[in-house]
């Protein structure tokens, strides 16, 4: 290698590093980069209110309960623009709220959906290229792929949908591909596509027809990984590479909302309709396995739409009705239960050694896990909140009924990791 293209790589490498440091760990699809609510790059505010510690706070067109996703300067959002039915992707400007861009992916009439549902639940994905949105037109599930200036890619009907509840079905990245759950009271599916043209890679029936709302989680397991979902009457691992199923497990109920966890050992469920559990399951499996992989479970103050999370040893939920739990997570064993809200919706965070729940009132609980209850801070927003926060280097993003906020520091912090 010659000297300039040694010192051009240098230079390259070292911008590389240098954003990476200014912008931390980026917030990329559906309950962060790893799907799971974990904040690992800096510590979030615990003090804020509608007045303290807000960084910006924006008016957002339209109407959705879709995540915030952020990559370095940009936050994408969902929404759903209800007087001209249109379906639009939206784009931000991290550092002040300022509205860069707003396309129109799809304008259906409005489809029929349970009251607490909107008509853009679907949280976007990017991989830092493209920007993916999922809308339901009519009776198909819709994914369509755009660049960071708006321009769209690519835009494709990968198969149909059908559910009296709406349509709520985020995308997720996987190294080339773009992975979709299409549950739903038909012939239902997973499927894979390509991130750069929109083409099918694999797809899968799903046997039982029946609607769910499940993003997959993806884990390498005994050195291959396995994208791990309930929802269809069924806990279920397929090789996320080919859509091979690698176990699955009936049960324990019919409808699923809330993504799984895991925490390095064991995979988290908690559901659902019209039955309610907890499971800790054994991923190490082949095949059709029975309740032998189960290591726990619980039928008590389950939750069914927010997504529970992992804290060091304990794995942390709220039920929707708003009485959270605190189990050690490889026993089982309940530390403690407290009532800390009307109702949820949003899925928990976990940020150094914290959980957070946010609840439809706009009010965040922060919880330290233990052995007995101990909320470290109560912030209110003052605002409804139906959306998962989302998070990036000590800087909080949610969307709340009418506004998007962003809450912390005015520079984003530098990266701990």
């Amino acid at each position: 290698m010659s000297k300039v293209h040694a010192a051009f790589w240098g230079l390259t490498l070292g911008l590389v590093l240098c954003l990476q440091a200014a912008w931390g760990e980026d917030w990329p699809c559906w309950r962060g980069p790893r799907g799971d609510g974990t904040v690992t790059d800096a510590p979030l505010p615990e003090h804020w209110s509608a007045t303290e510690n807000i960084l910006w706070k924006v008016e957002v067109p339209g109407l959705g309960h879709s995540s915030p996703v952020i990559w370095q300067d940009r936050i994408f959002l969902t929404s759903c623009l209800t007087d001209s039915h249109d379906r639009v992707l939206q784009c931000f400007d991290r550092r002040s709220g300022k509205q860069l861009w707003q396309q129109t992916v799809i304008s259906p009439p409005l489809e029929g959906k349970h009251t607490l549902n909107s008509f853009a639940s679907s949280t976007p994905a990017t991989d830092g290229k493209l920007v993916y949105a999922s809308f339901l037109d009519v009776d198909k599930m819709l994914i369509a792929a755009y660049d960071f200036s708006g321009r769209q890619q690519w835009v494709v009907r990968p198969g149909g949908f059908s559910s009296k509840h709406g349509y709520c079905s985020s995308p997720i990245v996987f190294e080339d591909k773009l992975i979709v759950n299409g549950d739903h009271d038909g012939d239902a599916y997973l499927v894979a596509l390509d991130r750069a043209t929109g083409k099918t890679l694999w797809k899968v029936d799903r046997e039982n027809k029946t609607r769910s709302y499940v993003t997959p989680i993806i884990r390498t397991i005994d050195g291959r990984p396995q994208m791990i979902l309930s929802g269809s009457k069924s806990v279920a691992s397929f090789d996320p590479r080919t859509g091979e199923r690698i176990w699955d497990m009936d049960g324990p109920t019919e409808q699923f909302v809330a993504s799984m966890v895991d925490n390095g050992r064991l995979v988290f469920l908690t559901a659902g309709f019209p039955d309610h559990h907890i499971l800790a399951i054994d991923p190490k499996a082949k095949g059709h396995v029975d309740g032998k992989q189960i290591a726990w479970r619980t039928t008590e103050n389950c939750s069914y739409v927010p997504s529970p999370v992992i804290v060091g040893d304990y794995f942390l939920v709220v039920a929707d009705n708003g009485i959270a739990s605190c189990y050690q997570a490889d026993e089982g064993k309940r530390m403690w239960k407290q009532r800390i809200g009307r109702h949820f919706s949003a899925s928990l965070l976990s940020n150094d050694g914290l959980a957070w729940f946010l609840s439809d009132d706009g009010v965040m609980t922060i919880v330290r896990p233990g052995p007995s209850y101990d909320a470290v801070a109560t912030c209110e927003l003052g605002e409804a909140c139906f959306a998962s926060p989302a998070a990036s280097n000590g800087q909080l993003f949610i969307r709340a009924e009418k506004h998007l906020y962003a809450i912390g520091p005015q520079q984003p912090q530098t990266a701990s990791r």
